[in-house]
């Protein structure tokens, strides 16, 4: 078994463009990652390349950690910062005991509206291509697991979360229903994963050392 190769993927870049990346560093074509990060996140990507490939689907079943931060003074059209804001009119801002006592409403297994800016499929068309174009996405809620949620900072109008959470599960949709909850804004500035299983950040290449990666991937192949 390949041990795979742990990528803390930087802002503004997708997914997809750090496997181009490796490709051309490291000259492996078979290589792939295990779960896709949005371009606003940041955080632990795991690599899988060679005959590894085959482990991608195990990878992407594993628990998440993330480290979300929330706006709560507006709604979003995409959930997150890159979309159209809407400011709503907070009638109370919450406080920290408001929150505490919401967070467990979000823990275990629940039902979740995913973002319709999502690569989810309707009717066989990307849901983000359909709301883009102004088309209505009809989605369905859908049963995702949340382990735990703990509050690492609250000053108004940012929120810092710590989520453990099962595949599947939309950050950018809890944002948007924890203000929801407490009769404000809500939607994702910030997240970082942190870890998938095992796998952290604690053990993770940057991008750019080209060296380290290339030494990483040699000594799998070689051993």
């Amino acid at each position: 078994m390949l041990k795979p190769l742990i990528i803390n993927k930087p802002l503004n870049v997708t997914s997809m463009d750090v496997i181009r990346v490796l490709r051309r560093i490291t000259g492996i074509k078979k290589i792939g990652h295990a779960g896709t990060l949005d371009p606003l996140a940041t955080g632990v990507l795991i690599i899988c390349y060679g005959k590894g490939t085959k482990q991608i689907s195990s990878f992407m079943d594993m628990t998440k950690q993330y480290k979300a931060e929330i706006n709560l003074s507006a709604f979003s059209e995409t959930d997150d910062r890159e979309g159209e804001l809407t400011a709503v009119e907070i009638k109370k801002q919450p406080t920290l005991k408001d929150i505490e006592n919401i967070i467990p409403q979000f823990i275990g297994t629940i039902e979740q509206m995913p973002p319709k800016y999502s690569a989810l499929k309707v009717k066989g068309k990307r849901a983000y291509d359909l709301a883009r174009q102004g088309k209505e996405v009809e989605l369905q809620a859908r049963q995702v697991t949340i382990d735990s949620i703990d509050i690492l900072n609250y000053e108004w109008p940012l929120l810092t979360l710590d989520i453990v959470c099962g595949k599947g599960t939309y950050i950018r949709a809890l944002a948007r229903d924890v203000g929801t909850a407490l009769d404000t804004g809500g939607y994702l500035t910030k997240l970082e994963r942190s870890a998938i299983g095992s796998y952290t950040l604690d053990e993770s290449f940057m991008l750019d050392d080209i060296e380290g990666i290339k030494n990483e991937i040699s000594l799998d192949f070689s051993s």
